[in-house]
């Protein structure tokens, strides 16, 4: 007997849909028929065979057979795990239940796989931009909370901005000149430590946008010392020569900002600090640049950028030692005028520098090869414009391009952006390290670095057919794409990277299905596969409004497993739906 859902028309009589059963593809029979040389069984020698030669999974093993098909029997047919059975053989349905499976059969590797000894340069590290704000950049909560969210999801980088409570003795933290309310710093670093390995083990880097007195720094260190303690990476020099691996810092937490000068008494203020949020406008200065700028003439010289040099080795009454002592990863800002020369700056010691989306964006159209160059011995970290106040985020594929390690986004905001940064980080482990190509770190005969608009050729070529999705009926009510009957569910499908590489395409829209079944391929022909994103966004038809939302994800190219692979869907929030899911085929030629 099948089963039928039934939807009011006009108020009064039904409408009966008969709910069908997946079926599973003719790819999917074909596989299970040529690895079963047509037998009605599957053992557990052809499945091995099926891991390694269609799914090209060199590294699966007997054992990992016998467990796949142990977890399928005790999810069908409610099999003990703990019972040990000998002679375990699939029917085409196990095998199709298998493949749908997305913790067994995902599209891409669950663990840590990346190589984590190179130094802490060559990676993108996943990065937040005022992690302690709760919403909006202007009125919102200051709160723990996010931090401690962030951290959970496996995001690294921390950002705080620090100023002094009203009282002037205590530190604050909040979104300098607004409204938004503040929380200790004492509460956010309690948070940190307590959360900060609860994802992954790799080390959390706090950037700090400092607004504080040499009594307030020293403060901020004795607290900084007090809960960290031995995790607190703390270089023998006073700050990092070259930056080391990232696999020996791990359980570290690493403090990064610019390091304080003498203080100057009244003349403390930085620039534009008395300015108020109106008549800035939020300028790219708002955020960390803000703090990180001095008042300087308008001409540079080396000499200029000392603080990232001296390393507290210049003699003379510097502010809070203890404090300057625990920046690790000393920072700094270009100002627009000589932004090349400071990209161009030879320095032999690692740094951090800060630029806003709007930097970023003016550097690569006009030197790329200049920021690439930078990226290869320092990091780069990228902040979202201060007009940006809803918290919206900007696309990370430029700043990824151009090797920016620390692309910061505002992790309580919203949109296709951040799908992208959620997807890109869920790589790897989800550890949030994503080791950066080889490409973006070497130099060529000529000794040029990578441009990515230079027109490269076409290198690989993606095939993606997507069969079919299910799962929507068991994660929404059976009204919620539509009163009337069963959703009309298409797909889209985006590459996003270098600009030739981009495009998008999608699946015809399937009417009145809860399961639907498009069985469709695409064909992306990619030059710079190392550095494309897959993005997969099913939606809903609907004739007279706007298409409705039916799952998300984002998958890196170079991370994607070929062969037949189940890929679960996310919600607008990143958020694993618990059901739907699309089972799709990946190929490289």
């Amino acid at each position: 007997m099948g089963s039928y859902n039934y939807y009011k028309m006009f108020g009064c009589f039904n409408r009966k849909f008969k709910i069908s059963e997946s079926e599973p593809p003719p790819d999917v029979r074909e596989a299970f028929w040529r690895f079963t040389a047509g037998a009605q069984q599957m053992t557990a020698e052809q499945l091995l065979k099926f891991m390694v030669q269609h799914q090209e999974d060199y590294n699966c093993t007997a054992v990992d057979v016998q467990d796949i098909m142990q977890h399928v029997f005790h999810r069908r047919h409610h099999h003990n795990l703990q019972q040990e059975i000998k002679h375990l053989a699939f029917t085409l349905e196990d095998f199709f239940y298998f493949l749908f499976q997305d913790d067994l059969n995902g599209p891409i590797n669950p663990q840590v796989h990346h190589d984590m000894t190179a130094p802490l340069h060559h990676y993108f590290i996943y990065t937040g931009h005022n992690s302690y704000l709760t919403g909006n950049q202007l009125s919102s909560d200051c709160s723990e909370i996010p931090i401690v969210r962030a951290l959970e999801n496996g995001v690294r980088g921390i950002e705080l901005d620090l100023w002094p409570n009203s009282t002037k003795d205590n530190v604050h933290v909040l979104h300098g000149r607004t409204l938004t309310t503040p929380v200790p710093l004492i509460k956010c670093f309690k948070s940190i430590k307590e959360h900060a390995f609860v994802k992954s083990p790799y080390p959390v880097i706090i950037t700090l946008e400092d607004h504080l007195t040499p009594e307030l720094q020293a403060r901020v260190a004795e607290m900084a010392i007090r809960i960290f303690g031995e995790s607190l990476y703390c270089p023998e020099s006073g700050c990092v020569e070259e930056f080391p691996p990232v696999e020996s810092l791990r359980h570290k937490i690493i403090l990064s900002t610019k390091p304080p000068k003498e203080y100057l008494g009244s003349n403390h203020s930085k620039e534009g600090e008395t300015s108020s949020p109106k008549d800035k406008e939020f300028s790219d200065d708002e955020t960390e640049a803000e703090s990180e700028v001095d008042d300087k003439p308008e001409y540079q010289s080396d000499s200029d950028y000392e603080d990232y040099d001296n390393c507290g080795r210049r003699s003379g009454n510097v502010a809070a030692p203890e404090y300057k002592r625990l920046i690790a990863i000393h920072a700094g800002n270009a100002k627009k005028k000589c932004l090349r020369q400071v990209l161009r700056i030879r320095i032999d010691r690692a740094r951090r520098l800060s630029l806003s989306e709007q930097e970023l964006e003016r550097a690569a159209a006009l030197y790329a090869s200049d920021v690439v160059r930078f990226t290869q011995k320092h990091l780069l970290r990228v902040f979202p414009k201060g007009t940006r106040v809803t918290s919206s985020n900007f696309s990370p594929i430029m700043a990824w391009m151009h090797g920016a390690q620390m692309v910061a986004f505002n992790m309580q905001g919203y949109g296709k952006s951040l799908w992208m940064m959620h997807g890109f980080f869920r790589a790897n482990g989800g550890c949030g390290y994503f080791k950066k190509p080889h490409l973006l770190m070497s130099k060529n005969s000529n000794g040029d670095v990578f441009d990515p608009k230079l027109p490269w050729p076409v290198r690989v070529t993606l095939k993606v057919i997507v069969y079919m999705g299910d799962g929507w009926r068991l994660d929404f009510s059976h009204t919620h794409f539509d009163t009337y009957s069963p959703p009309d569910f298409y797909t889209k499908i985006y590459v996003i990277g270098v600009p030739l590489d981009a495009t998008k395409s999608k699946t015809r829209v399937i009417e009145d299905d809860w399961a639907p079944y498009w069985d469709q391929e695409f064909t992306f022909p990619l030059r710079v596969p190392e550095l494309a994103l897959l993005r997969i966004e099913v939606r809903e038809y609907d004739r007279s409004d706007k298409d409705d939302f039916g799952g998300q994800t984002c998958i890196p190219v170079s991370e994607l497993r070929p062969g037949i692979r189940a890929v679960p869907l996310y919600d607008k929030k990143g958020r694993k739906f618990k059901s739907v899911r699309l089972l799709m085929r990946f190929r490289f030629e």
